[in-house]
């Protein structure tokens, strides 16, 4: 009545608009308009499909949106153009969004052509043969397409053999494709090549398959997948001999399926049909990715209640009378892999049956009939009232959230009769709610794999994580390296000499590698070593018979490139001796022996020459033997000579292989070795460019970031704000940081879901002059901004959004392409998913740019240790130590207590911005507690005590992170983070470390990972890997350390950004730090050398469990966390020993004493102001 398009009636509970093309059609783009001349329109929908008018499926742009933004009043239409066409005869508009003020109202229009094709049904009994003009063929170039659609998830689809043992074969296995492909004359396994795509597949929709192949080399695409890969064996041609009938026409079975939507509020109720003489029975059909759920429940007329649930392996079914349960399980490899099950219920007599696919049934004796009150209900945990689970009954399996049925099911029968879901969908049987019917909504969201470098995917119905246990990444997607890129960057965090895994391109493609990291006093060289650098003797070589060897360095090329790059200067020492063995023939110049660079090139110029030039060092420094030739050995003498140097151009190291070609003479031989590859300094870290005008900027290529991207630098600036970067994208923004108030930091993007922003603010001003470093990263699960050592700032990504960033501008560095709101002050260090970029060769081609940065913080000379920070003075500079748990004049000096007995330090504190506090407002409710707190927690301790309390990290919840030393003197790091669950140890080392001597431990928590190091004085190396999976220890042991305290000496005691012990000793009368008994300065942190040793513990709790759990430690808001230091007395010889210490330790304190007190007030200042949400740290 009030203009022309279409609205449903106002009771319509889940309208639709279908359309029938009459045939097959290939669809290309939609679009639509609200009604005409009204108020109705709708502004949001989703677009379904089908052959047949049944079993839809949603489509999905870039395979995951599946939500259409439509229109905004009823006069503009909108179009939308398929990321890829379907082919379909029925599509259904289902409005998801309308006008608040109206009601929904929709005009269409679909864009496409005519589609035919020619089709075989098969009932897996039937096959199609087909026969060649010959009696075998022999291919080197085939190419195959097809299209298919199943409701199985076994079967073959295409097969081809030939009497030589060639064979193709292409099938589906448990939802996936697999292409078998064998070139080779006889059926060996290492002629075979299997490779897998796609998931889900039995979904009873078309998908394309094309397989072409030349040669060896195959692209296999199923639908928009592709991989590529290179046959075995030794063939590269297929030969397949001839050998039909099938009808030549579709089937199309009406499997009929609903989808339970959501977690706490989906549910099926449908009457209970009467029994028949055969008993009760249920049986029914489901697939789903969660671990568990809630299948049938039912009220008994005993008063009792019967369920049917699903676990990752098994099928449990449970009959609750009065004070009794009975529990039935059925075993299986696993339910919730996305494949359909079948599932089959049934009694008779006081016998109960439970079947689950092709396993024997499971049964057992009831005391009692099962007859159902009225109704079954499939799924929905918010019915367990209805279902005989009162609410003053305290039974938390009946009433926990996480038993809700979140998947598909189809084919239903009670007591033998169907149940019609269109039926149920009409309003005609049955009740339900938040269902979608004739559909199954399933996706596989770990395809395509989104976990990074290895990461293994695991998926529930809504979303995917990612196990990046044992890979050296972490993050939600595995995409930043755990490891340092540089040993220089090792050094700035405090480590000594020793062996370390470096990672130079961080989050890059390249893994990391280890090295043994050299730290002198005035340089660092990265040591890495081969597997052949000893002293080679050869004899009996002839340039025909050449000698040669290769060197392993356990890198790759790539690796090893990226390590060289990275640094400021490189070094291999080639020694070669000879003996009437020449390196170049003396007629011609033909090189008789030659080394190989990184790429496995040849390279005739020896030691502490040139590149390019056939010589040796000798020809340089005009003292070769005989000056007739350029190389000693050239001279060919009876006599040893030497051709040894240094091979410093960067572009050829390291040494990849040698080969020698003249030994075969009588008295000829020659010896060589090849030294470790070594190198100095990181480029990366101190290129820098400075930016004097509001204007001017540095533009680089944009980049392809694609799915996950990481930006960091550091900058620092004297004016309130300013554009640190733009790259601009085919949705409007890229990666952005606009300006802000001088303390804060603010990260931009936008990927086709509207703008993202995420901002941290500092408590102190960011335009200090000083440097500051900034981290942003953005990848499908979350974003993330950090500043400093200030809490991470999350905004997780929106359900079914856009992945791709896609960016098609330079990107601009310290200012805009508007050249508005530029930048001023210095950046370096600037890294873009592990690439740096060349900030310093830029700034030499671009105005209003120079170059490096000024000042003595502005160099890779080292002036302040240990996360201490280098502070620009007027005629200098000076090392804030605030934040460092060790003190002096370059935060070098360790700060050590003896505690007499009885005596303790509490240090009482609140993070300025609390990790939830820190989260954008976007954040779903449901994620809260994200596993992303983190915690950085470090201490040097020496003892001789048994069991001792080392630290301990503890909520009200009784959850608490503890690190003791066990009776035998081994440590053991506990952790509780559900207080309904026993507690996990781990012990990394299982000597005794109550040796008297000095030992240092390092705990790093990001989310669900932690990683521990110890320093250690016997050198000893230890790498594990911690489940947190609980175990059958009691707490009794952590509260018999916690009350036996600690005799011993602790120094450079760290927790996150807080120094405890430096807090205790001056400012012993602040609020935040109380202290009982006497405090001993002592030197115990220089008692030893230490050595180095990693382990990685990764904690595989459960997913529902750690999103409560991480905001245990390190920083969540409303947390009251008490760490405790706990450090009991000393035996009388040891308070001896140290008193004497302390006189010694005590002048070298004072000196210092002005400055760090003056730091240390300005951070208790701070944390005065925000006294609302209090912490304490015990030792």
């Amino acid at each position: 009545k009030r203009g022309g398009g279409w609205s449903p009636q106002l009771m319509d509970r889940s309208p639709w608009l279908q359309l029938d093309l009459r045939e097959r059609m290939e669809v290309t783009a939609v679009a639509t308009q609200g009604r005409y001349g009204s108020h109705d329109w709708v502004s949001a929908y989703m677009l379904l499909y089908s052959d047949t008018g049944r079993v839809w499926k949603q489509y999905r742009h870039e395979d995951i949106v599946g939500r259409l933004v439509g229109n905004m009043n009823s006069d503009s239409v909108v179009h939308h153009k398929l990321s890829h066409s379907i082919r379909t005869r029925f599509l259904r508009f289902v409005p998801l969004g309308w006008n608040p003020s109206g009601r929904v109202g929709l005009r269409v229009e679909v864009y496409g052509c005519a589609y035919k094709s020619f089709v075989a049904d098969f009932d897996g009994r039937s096959s199609l043969l087909y026969r060649f003009n010959q009696k075998s063929m022999s291919t080197v170039k085939d190419v195959i397409s097809l299209r298919f659609k199943s409701r199985q998830a076994e079967g073959v689809l295409l097969h081809g053999e030939g009497q030589r043992g060639d064979y193709i074969t292409l099938e589906l296995h448990r939802g996936r494709l697999a292409l078998h492909l064998n070139l080779g004359e006889v059926r060996s396994s290492s002629g075979r090549t299997v490779v897998t795509l796609g998931s889900l597949l039995d979904d009873q929709h078309w998908h394309s398959v094309l397989i072409e192949r030349f040669n060896k080399q195959v692209n296999f695409t199923l639908d928009r997948q592709t991989q590529h890969f290179r046959t075995k064996g030794d063939g590269d041609s297929l030969e397949v001999d001839y050998e039909g009938n099938v009808t030549f026409s579709c089937s199309e079975p009406q499997l009929v399926a609903a989808t339970f939507l959501s977690s706490s509020s989906s549910f099926l109720s449908l009457p209970a049909p009467l029994p028949t003489l055969e008993g009760l029975s249920v049986r029914l059909q489901f697939r789903t990715w969660n671990p568990d759920g809630l299948l049938l429940s039912s009220q008994l007329i005993s008063s009792g209640r019967l369920r049917l649930t699903h676990q990752t392996s098994s099928l449990k079914t449970s009959e609750v009378s009065t004070g009794k349960l009975v529990i039935i399980k059925t075993k299986s490899q696993r339910v919730n892999d996305g494949l359909w099950h079948m599932v089959s219920l049934s009694s008779r007599g006081l016998q109960i049956a439970l079947t689950l696919d092709n396993e024997p049934a499971s049964t057992i004796q009831l005391e009692h009939y099962l007859e159902p009150r009225d109704n079954y209900y499939f799924g929905g945990p918010l019915l367990y009232t209805l279902l005989g689970c009162p609410v003053a009954h305290n039974d938390s399996s009946c009433m926990n959230p996480t038993m809700a049925f979140q998947g598909c099911v189809r084919l239903i029968l009670i007591n033998n009769q169907p149940m019609d879901l269109m039926l149920i969908q009409q309003g005609i049987m049955g009740r339900w709610n938040q269902l979608q019917f004739d559909m199954c909504g399933i996706q596989d969201r770990c395809l395509p794999n989104f976990c990074e470098n290895g990461g293994r995917c695991s998926q529930t119905w809504s979303t995917f994580s990612c196990d990046c246990a044992g890979i050296g990444y972490s993050g939600a997607t595995c995409h930043n390296s755990i490891y340092e890129a540089s040993c220089e960057s090792y050094r700035l965090v405090g480590s000594t000499s020793g062996y370390f895994s470096i990672d130079p391109d961080g989050s890059g493609p390249l893994g990391p590698i280890q090295v043994y990291c050299n730290m002198t006093e005035n340089k660092v060289w990265t040591v890495i070593d081969h597997n052949s650098t000893g002293q080679v003797r050869v004899r009996g070589s002839t340039p025909e018979r050449i000698y040669s060897s290769r060197f392993d360095y356990g890198a790759s090329p790539e690796q090893l490139g990226a390590l060289v790059a990275e640094s400021q200067y490189c070094q291999q020492r080639l020694t070669y001796r000879c003996r009437r063995s020449r390196l170049f023939n003396t007629w011609d110049g033909v090189p008789l022996s030659w080394w190989l660079d990184r790429s496995g090139e040849r390279k005739t110029y020896w030691g502490g020459f040139l590149p390019g030039v056939q010589q040796c060092a000798c020809s340089l420094e005009e003292n070769c033997v005989d000056m007739n030739f350029f190389c000693n050995c050239d001279a060919d003498r009876d006599s040893w000579e030497n051709d040894t140097g240094i091979l410093s151009y960067k572009a050829d190291l390291p040494v990849s292989g040698i080969a020698i070609g003249d030994t075969n003479r009588l008295g000829s031989e020659a010896l060589y070795s090849v030294g470790p590859l070594e190198c100095s300094g990181d480029k990366s870290l101190w290129n820098a460019a400075s930016f004097y005008e509001e204007t001017s900027y540095l533009h680089f290529p944009a980049f392809h970031i694609e799915f996950s991207f990481d930006i960091s630098f550091y900058f620092k600036t004297g004016a309130p704000s300013g554009v640190f970067l733009e790259n601009l994208g085919d949705s409007g923004r890229g990666p952005y940081a606009p300006p802000s108030a001088p303390s804060a930091v603010t990260f931009s993007f936008d990927a086709g879901d509207g703008p993202a922003v995420l901002s941290v603010k500092s408590p102190v001003p960011l335009n200090d002059r000083q440097w500051h470093w900034v981290r942003a990263e953005r990848n499908v699960k979350e974003a993330s901004l950090q500043v400093d050592q200030l809490p991470l700032r999350f905004l997780q990504a929106p359900a079914d959004a856009h992945l791709r960033l896609q960016l098609n501008s330079q990107l601009f560095v310290g200012g805009t392409a508007s050249r508005q709101r530029g930048f001023l002050g210095c950046v370096r260090a600037l890294s873009v998913n592990g690439i740096t970029l060349d900030l310093d060769e830029r700034a030499k081609m671009s105005p209003g740019v120079t170059p490096g940065c000024p000042g003595h913080c502005s160099s890779s000379a080292g002036f302040c240790h240990n996360r201490g920070r280098c502070v620009e003075k007027s005629s200098g500079y000076t090392c804030d130590c605030t934040h460092s748990a060790y003190g002096g004049p370059s935060c070098k000096e360790e700060v050590s207590v003896s505690f007499e007995r009885g005596s303790s330090v509490t240090y009482t504190f609140q993070e300025p911005f609390s990790f939830m506090q820190n989260r954008t407002a976007q954040a779903s409710s449901a994620s809260s507690a994200y596993p992303k707190a983190r915690e950085h927690m470090a201490l040097s301790f020496l003892t001789t005590q048994t069991p001792a309390m080392l630290l301990t990290a503890n909520t009200f919840t009784q959850q608490y992170l503890a690190v003791i030393l066990a009776h035998n003197g081994s440590l053991q790091i506990w952790y509780r983070l559900h207080k309904e669950r026993s507690p996990s140890v781990f012990s990394p080392v299982s000597t005794s470390l109550a040796d008297g001597l000095i030992h240092r431990l390092r705990l790093h928590r990001e989310g669900q990972d932690v990683y521990e190091e110890i320093i250690k004085n016997d050198l000893k190396q230890t790498k594990n890997c911690f489940f947190l999976a609980g175990s059958d220890a009691l707490d009794e042991e952590v509260a018999q350390a916690g009350s036996r305290g600690f005799i011993g000496c602790f120094s450079s005691v760290q927790y996150n950004h807080v120094a405890p012990l430096k807090a205790a000793l001056l400012n012993r009368g602040s609020s935040l730090v109380s202290i009982r008994g006497n405090l001993l300065e002592s030197n115990c942190g220089a008692l030893a050398d230490l050595s180095t040793s990693k382990s990685r513990l990764d904690n595989k709790a459960h997913e529902d469990d750690t999103q409560r759990d991480s905001a245990v430690i390190g920083g969540v808001v409303t947390t009251v966390v008490f760490i405790t230091l706990c450090v009991v007395a000393v035996m009388t010889r040891f308070l001896l020993q140290h008193r004497q210490v302390r006189r010694t330790a005590s002048i070298q304190e004072k000196e210092h004493r002005h400055s760090l007190e003056a730091a240390y007030k300005t951070e208790l200042h701070l944390h005065n102001c925000v006294r609302d949400n209090m912490k304490e740290y015990y030792i």
